[in-house]
């Protein structure tokens, strides 16, 4: 969403779709150097090409978020209330921190978190990540409710399966991760074998909780995600549009003074004409 304090070739240049596709470009690109090395023989024979392509995705950044920075012009300060023009100086802007260039590995998660801003550039990818975020609250509820279960599930199965199948159910904690693995229903068969062997128990005790966790909570979730995503595409369209209202009505503003301009200066001829009459 572009800020309606800011106007001028510059600010439009920058939230162009021409210049976000040359930016994802660079970004794409510059993914593509971190992976090339990787390849020990690669580095071996095209590693000072491959620094220094970097070097120049890295510049191409610097002027992207100086260019950026300068179209708010008087207006710096609403350059800090996105949260993506934040997050883009600290990951370039760092770089030039006394110290950083030194430390390595330091260095290497922040080439790698250059590459995170390519969903600046992808609306879709954008909703998604608004979608976690507005999910946040509810996932909060969803895991204590999560944990819940697995504890009192997981002390069911310490008390059924616990003196024989020591591995598996021996501790609460043991039982715990053993139910939570079962929540993507993997081995089940092989722990229903198990169980059953020990328990008569085991079919009613595994059902039910596969019923419970595998189905209800995984169906929850999915309702909490698309719930949230639904939140997320509204508050972007309802920014879009405060948006482009704003860009309406100083679009009707500057028609209406231009408007009182020549009215003005058509008074003006007419009282010019009247006075060369009179005299």
């Amino acid at each position: 969403m572009t800020d309606d304090t800011r106007t001028g070739r510059l600010a439009r240049l920058v939230d162009s779709d021409r210049f976000a596709t040359v930016i994802a470009v660079v970004i794409v690109a510059n993914a593509v150097i971190l992976g090339l090395e990787t390849y020990p023989a690669v580095m071996a024979d095209y590693g000072d090409t491959l620094i220094l392509l970097n070097e120049i995705c890295f510049a191409v950044f610097v002027v992207e978020l100086v260019l950026r920075l300068a179209s708010y012009g008087r207006h710096l300060p609403d350059f800090f209330r996105s949260g993506w023009n934040v997050f883009d100086l600290v990951v370039i802007g760092a770089v030039f921190i006394p110290g950083v260039r030194e430390q390595a590995q330091l260095l290497r998660l922040l080439r790698l978190a250059r590459i995170v801003r390519l969903v600046r550039y992808l609306p879709d990818a954008r909703v998604l990540v608004l979608t976690v975020i507005k999910s946040i609250p509810s996932l909060f509820s969803m895991v204590v409710l999560t944990i819940l279960l697995l504890f009192v599930y997981g002390m069911v199965g310490w008390s059924l399966f616990g003196e024989a199948l020591p591995e598996s159910w021996g501790t609460i904690g043991r039982a715990m991760l053993t139910l939570f693995i079962l929540l993507t229903l993997e081995n089940f068969p092989t722990y229903l074998e198990q169980a059953e062997a020990v328990s008569p128990y085991a079919i009613v005790f595994f059902i039910s909780y596969v019923l419970l966790a595998a189905f209800v909570v995984f169906n929850l979730l999915i309702g909490i995600v698309i719930g949230s995503m639904e939140r997320a595409r509204e508050s972007m369209a309802g920014g879009a549009a405060a948006g482009e209202s704003t860009g309406a009505t100083e679009g009707a503003d500057a028609d209406l003074a231009d408007r009182i301009r020549r009215l003005q200066a058509d008074l003006a001829e007419l009282e010019s004409a009247l006075r060369q009459r009179a005299g």
